[in-house]
């Protein structure tokens, strides 16, 4: 339980009170505080998952806790963006469901292939779709506290729209495996799989 890669993972559940709490403080300071601590948590993503192959210590815990953390912390985060209206826009908002509903959807679809010990790797594009989708959260977490002449919550509208097209994307290509083993007419046998950390 105590081993580096699982204290990354708690450590990046532990960080999101403090980054909801900091969107109630005034002040320009409490945004880059807290992109600075949302940034570090997806550092951290990356981290656990490292340490775990590279030191062999993957664990039933960690795999447990991993997607838990990650969705926690991608879910807080947006919720707290609509209901202090960071968007410029109203249909800003449709990314943010996109991506959660998608979450929803992936969260079942896992629990189904766990149970048949099928596990999907990860695509390049999911590792693509998960970087655009914590930098634009970071870049407007800051939002109207950026630079006055960069147009800060326009380019986080945008890298939002571009991760909610790759997670429609790299949705479908998860539900079109489960569809396939759902539609099989013979069960598949269950069978062992190697141990990951990462997900979708």
């Amino acid at each position: 339980m105590l081993n580096l890669p699982n204290l990354l993972t708690l450590s990046r559940i532990l960080v999101i009170p403090v980054v909801v709490a900091l969107f109630l403080v005034p002040g320009p300071e409490a945004r880059w505080t807290a992109c600075a601590l949302f940034s570090a948590a997806g550092v951290t993503d990356w981290l656990d998952g490292h340490f775990a192959r590279r030191w062999q210590q993957q664990s039933e815990i960690g795999r447990f806790l991993d997607p838990i953390a990650d969705k926690l912390l991608v879910a807080a985060t947006l919720f707290m963006l609509a209901a202090l209206h960071r968007f410029s826009l109203s249909w800003s908002l449709f990314p943010s469901l996109v991506i959660l509903s998608r979450e929803i959807l992936v969260s079942g679809l896992r629990e189904y292939l766990a149970g048949l010990r099928v596990r999907v790797p990860v695509s390049r594009l999911a590792k693509w779709k998960t970087a655009i989708q914590m930098v634009a959260i970071g870049v407007l977490i800051v939002g109207t506290a950026g630079p006055s002449w960069l147009p800060t919550v326009v380019i986080g509208e945008i890298l939002l729209w571009v991760a909610a097209i790759l997670t429609i994307i790299t949705g479908y290509d998860y539900l079109r495996a489960g569809l396939r083993h759902m539609t099989a007419d013979t069960p598949p046998e269950p069978r062992p799989t190697v141990k990951s950390r990462r997900v979708l």
